[in-house]
């Protein structure tokens, strides 16, 4: 076990604490105190390195003082001094581990000095060592565990660097004089760096890099990048950092905001400075950069290093002053702060770390103690603080900025002050956020300001498709280069991120092309600004490139859930329909809710981009050549049918690659469409009265994707479709379609296809054609049978099928498909839900999908799952629930790992014997749900909701252990959740097998799973308890706790043989001290026998057999 996880106590005065004592020396009193130590004592003091020495003699017992305690931790480094009896004193080995906890678990310097010992014997506990080591578990048999924390520290500190002493090797007083100027440039060389004057959530972030950085080891060099966005307290960080970690090293530097130096002085002059700072007076007068290059490889390849370079913006910089890892010596860190993470990856630095913004409560804490100088806050100012936490989104430099501007100021002025920080930001602010953006090139800060300004909270594909049609190329380049740039951030579902401090600095950007004309600026994006545009005879202008108008659906003081909120009433803008005239470069139109008076009466030959909500007319104005048009999207759509013919005989629409007509409840029919053949995504579903497509949408040559879903009326489709690039077709829930297309020649790019709940009743022979399907979903269908030509697709692997259909039948018959005509299947998994299934599905199933790995038989009327099913030889997840009628299992597929039989009310525990024969299940694991009893081969089972175990050693043996739950038949309800809880050593440990739960009625069988060694268990023996919780499904879907001792009947534990035979030894199931404390009791009684002082043989007899047998049992 080791004695602290690295820096797990690391505070705040660490980063920039004045030491007390510049070392603390442990040592053993009688070995050395007047000799050695002694010695290396005065040397420290005559070089001025204030040095704690007990001089008073306080070694006794093993109980270190406060006094002593805290003279440790207000040490800045600390020397053991391990000399031959060293381990004979219990207070040097206490003091020893409070040393590593404190000082080297704080990431400060231990420097061990083996006088007159070999390493080895600290290491391997060997000599004296060893024989005080055996003194100690005699002396401490009742507190084991000190002891090993004692040995533990002897190996851990024998893996410092540190200095070895033996009289034959040289002068005493020239191996003090060594530690002395050693120790003497650590701390003379290295002074602390200012951090913050209220540091606030340092702690796991220095924490984190830390891990990264593992300064313990000296096998290579590490490059750790910190990269964010401006104001983050990315130089904080680091200068924390360095201050935690400079002990460690031979040489230190600290090159604080190169971009800016490396552009005033140049590279040359911050190499000189590098080398000047590491090798002291040794240092050189660069002249040129490549020069530089040379003298730092040369002078510092040998040396153990960290350099801390901050602020880089240019790869030129890093080569130049850390080119490579080789450049410096063995144990040597680089850091490198920077706001550019494509740096990072072109430089080759793995090992990299993304500073995030503060939470709510680090933000109120820094927020405080700017402005008030105290973390006690006068609760008057709860609102305005709130509201500065809120604009601040996190960004410790804006916190700082308010905290500061408002510091001693009234409330009126805080409210009047954030009314000017929401018009405007701050310049100090945007003056640290806009160095980012004014990095980058004009194509890319043309991408972040139409990011910034209108497509916040996209999806990147959204984002990718419009930009690109807007700029005619694709934009995913420029958007990666503003992720690197940690400008934006893509969530991990895909949504583009952007912090709102950055979005309006992006945002003022593009207002200071024209503060007082909306119609002349690039982008427009505020409904107040677009509505002056167009309805106040303010004309736009050519400078106008892209339009976002979305009125808000909810007002904004209701906040939280959008079903509380206050609708805003529908906004009709009063116009004349004239206002694109002049706007001749528009490119992006998109129109979000609301309503116009007017048609429009002229739309620019340049867009590329029309989404209009609701667009108030069903054709477009006469005089639109949309040549360059390529995403139209006209969702809510007013009309019954679009008349895109004019349009596309005048245009060609030769670019249109996106067409939309979504939740357009007047929409009757899809036209014609055979001139859009560029079209790529053809998407009206949620069209409740669509009736008919036109038949020429099935001849689009380049459609990929075409989506129908939720089209309740439709029932007029095209007939047969040759559409070689379809990946997706949507046809669910489309009740009255009743057939499926012919699919007259190959289509290999559809992978996965959702027919459900519509009212198509069979599949035709050209589905086949379909040949790269993968999945295919055939739910609340109005089919009478399976298809047959399932059956035939050369690369199905899953399929779901369920019965009771719309049409009022109770299930669907698919034994008609299985014939022995046809080939046998690659399907895996295959779920045939509600299909009235009968026995004689089984033996035809098992010789047509032989191949199967997953299958769900629930709500069938099956009464036998026969032997037959032995044959499906890959079957590891079988689930049957709910068939009402099964009473029997008579085979189990060899490999079955997952079974569930919930709701099987005709299964007996005597139908499922045959799922617990205890051969089969020896070897693997298992998640059995089902009715039954415990098993006899159970080896332990107790009639309370828990049982216990024990294990000896690090490795959990998880996966060697079976346990059951059985539950009480009088508890009649839905099935209980049961979440399995395992505690060790009195630590509740999650995630284990169960996870969030799992349903079950009567017995549950599986195994423990999902605990590792990492957990860091006891040397010696663990106690490991089972118990669980239970919880019922109630009628309004939530779930509630469950009395355990209303539902427990008994819960077993076995321990499978194959999984356990190498550790039989160490796991039992009593107590293993127990034995033990009884013998202590009895050797007690032999002493205090009555008839002892008669009989002195048999008393030593006695208590010789007792201590034998406790020896005996301490070495099991």
């Amino acid at each position: 076990m080791d004695l602290q996880s690295p820096f797990s106590s690391i505070h705040s005065f660490n980063y920039q604490h004045k030491w007390k004592y510049d070392v603390f020396l442990s040592f053993r009193g009688k070995d050395t105190r007047y000799g050695f130590t002694g010695n290396l004592y005065e040397a420290l003091s005559r070089k001025g390195i204030n040095t704690f020495f007990d001089d008073d003699d306080i070694e006794s017992g093993d109980e270190i003082t406060p006094t002593l305690l805290n003279s440790i931790q207000e040490s800045r480094i600390a020397i053991v001094v391990l000399s031959p009896n060293y381990a004979s004193s219990s207070f040097c080995l206490a003091e020893l581990v409070h040393i590593l906890r404190c000082i080297k678990g704080n990431n400060r310097l231990v420097v061990p000095v083996f006088f007159e010992v070999d390493p080895s014997d600290v290491r391997h506990q060997k000599n004296t060592f060893k024989e005080a080591m055996d003194n100690h578990e005699k002396r401490y048999k009742d507190d084991m565990n000190k002891v090993q924390k004692w040995r533990e520290a002897l190996t851990q500190v024998t893996n410092l660097s540190g200095y070895h002493f033996d009289h034959r090797d040289g002068y005493e007083h020239m191996f003090i004089a060594n530690i002395v100027e050693d120790i003497s440039k650590r701390i003379t060389r290295r002074q602390a760096l200012h951090v913050a004057d209220h540091p606030v959530g340092l702690q796991s972030r220095v924490s984190e890099v830390a891990l990264l950085l593992d300064v313990e080891s000296n096998a290579g060099v590490h490059m750790v990048g910190i990269y964010g966005i401006g104001g983050l307290g990315k130089t904080t960080l680091a200068a924390a950092l360095y201050n935690s970690i400079a002990d460690h090293f031979e040489g230190v530097c600290f090159l604080e905001n190169v971009r800016e130096n490396s552009t005033k002085c140049g590279l040359a002059r911050l190499q000189n400075i590098l080398l000047c700072k590491i090798l002291g007076k040794e240092g050189v007068q660069i002249v040129g950069v490549k020069e530089g290059i040379s003298l730092i490889k040369q002078r510092l390849c040998r040396k153990k290093v960290l350099l801390v370079l901050d602020d880089i913006n240019e790869q030129e910089q890093l080569n130049a002053i850390a080119g490579k890892p080789d450049w410096f010596g063995p144990g040597s860190r680089v850091i490198i702060t920077t706001r550019d993470k494509h740096l990072l990856t072109l430089h080759g630095v793995e090992r990299t770390y993304e500073v995030q913004v503060l939470n709510k409560e680090l933000s109120l804490d820094l927020l405080s103690w700017k402005a008030f100088k105290s973390d006690i806050v006068n609760p008057r100012y709860a609102n305005v603080l709130f509201r500065a936490v809120t604009y601040a989104s996190g960004l410790p430099l804006a916190l700082e900025v308010i905290g500061s501007n408002l510091f001693g100021k009234g409330l009126e002025e805080w409210e009047s002050a954030l009314d000017q920080y929401e018009r405007n930001l701050d310049n100090k602010i945007r003056k640290i956020l806009q160095v980012s953006f004014d990095a980058l090139g004009k194509d890319v800060q043309s991408v972040f300001l139409d990011i910034a300004c209108c497509f916040k909270g996209y999806t990147l594909m959204k984002v990718a498709n419009i930009l690109e049609a807007h700029y005619g190329s694709c934009m995913r380049y420029h958007i990666g280069v503003l992720v690197e740039k940690s400008l934006i951030k893509i969530h991990q579902i895909g949504g583009v991120i952007i912090h709102d401090l950055i979005e309006e600095m992006g945002k003022e950007i593009v207002l200071e092309e024209s503060p007082k004309m909306p119609g002349k600026r690039s982008r427009l994006w505020s409904c107040e600004d677009i509505v002056e545009v167009l309805e106040n005879n303010q004309k736009g202008t050519s400078a106008t490139e892209m339009i976002y108008l979305e009125f808000p659906l909810f007002r904004k003081e209701g906040d939280g859930d959008p079903m509380t909120k206050e609708k805003c009433k529908d906004v009709q803008v009063k116009w004349d329909g004239t206002a694109f005239k002049e706007m001749t470069n528009l490119k992006t139109l998109i129109i979000k809710n609301g309503y116009f008076s007017r048609s429009p009466k002229y739309f620019p030959n340049t867009l590329r981009v029309l989404k209009w909500w609701r667009y108030p007319s069903k054709c477009f104005p006469p005089d639109f050549h949309p040549k360059k048009l390529t995403i139209l999207k006209l969702p809510d759509y007013l009309h019954r049918l679009p008349k895109l013919d004019s349009l596309s005989k005048a245009s060609g629409l030769t670019t249109l690659t996106v067409l939309n007509f979504d939740n357009s409840q007047f929409l009757k029919e899809i036209p014609n469409m055979s001139s859009l053949g560029t079209l790529q995504k053809l998407s009206f579903k949620k069209c409740k009265n669509l009736v008919r497509v036109d038949s020429s949408v099935g001849f689009l040559p380049k459609l990929k994707m075409l989506d129908a879903e939720y089209c309740e009326k439709l029932s007029c489709f095209p007939p047969a479709i040759n559409l070689p690039s379809l990946t997706k077709l949507g046809l669910s829930y489309c009740p009255r379609l009743e057939n499926f297309p012919e699919i007259l020649q190959e289509m290999k790019n559809v992978t996965s296809l959702l027919l459900e709940g519509t009212g198509i009743k069979d599949l035709p022979c050209s589905f086949r054609n379909l040949s790269g399907l993968w999945a295919l979903f055939l739910e609340r269908n109005r089919m009478c049978r399976m298809p047959s030509v399932i059956a035939m697709m050369p690369q199905l692997a899953c399929c779901a099928i369920e019965g009771g259909g719309n049409n009022g039948k109770e299930g669907l018959q698919v034994e008609g498909i299985l014939t022995h005509s046809l080939c046998s299947s690659k399907l895996e998994s295959l779920y045939l839900n509600n299909c009235e299934l009968s026995d004689g599905f089984f033996p035809l199933t098992v010789a047509w999908f032989p191949n199967l790995t997953m299958l769900d038989l629930s709500g069938n009327n099956f009464t036998i799952l026969p032997e037959c099913i032995q044959e499906f030889r890959f079957l590891w997840q079988l689930n049957v629930d709910n068939c009402k009628h099964l009473r029997e299992i008579r085979g189990s597929p060899p490999f079955l790992k997952n079974f569930s039989a919930l709701g099987c009310k005709s299964l007996s525990p005597k139908g499922t014997s045959v799922l617990l024969n205890q051969e089969p299940h020896e070897d693997r694991w298992i998640h059995f749900a089902m009715p039954g009893r415990i098993p006899r081969w159970f080896e332990q089972h107790s009639r309370v909701p828990s049982i216990s175990f024990w294990f000896r050693g690090n490795d959990f043996p998880g996966n060697a252990i079976l346990l059951a739950i059985l539950l009480t038949n009088d508890f009649h309800c839905n099935p209980i959740k049961v979440t399995p809880i395992v505690t060790i050593n009195g630590t509740i440990i999650s995630d284990t097998c169960g996870g969030n739960g799992t349903l079950i009625e009567q017995l549950f069988v599986f195994n423990l799973s999902g605990i590792t060694s990492s957990l860091g268990f006891e040397n010696g023996w663990n106690h490991v308890m089972v118990s669980y919780e239970a919880q019922t499904f109630s009628e309004t879907s939530e779930y509630h706790d469950v009395q355990i001792e209303s539902v427990a009947k008994e819960i077993g534990v076995h321990l499978l043989k194959q999984k356990s035979s190498n550790m039989m030894q160490d796991i039992r199931f009593t107590d293993p001290y127990k034995m033990r404390k009884l013998i202590m009791v009895m050797m007690m009684v032999s002493m205090v026998m009555p008839n002892h002082k008669n009989q002195p043989l048999l008393l030593e007899t006695s208590i010789g057999l007792w201590t034998l047998l406790f020896l005996s049992l301490t070495h099991t």
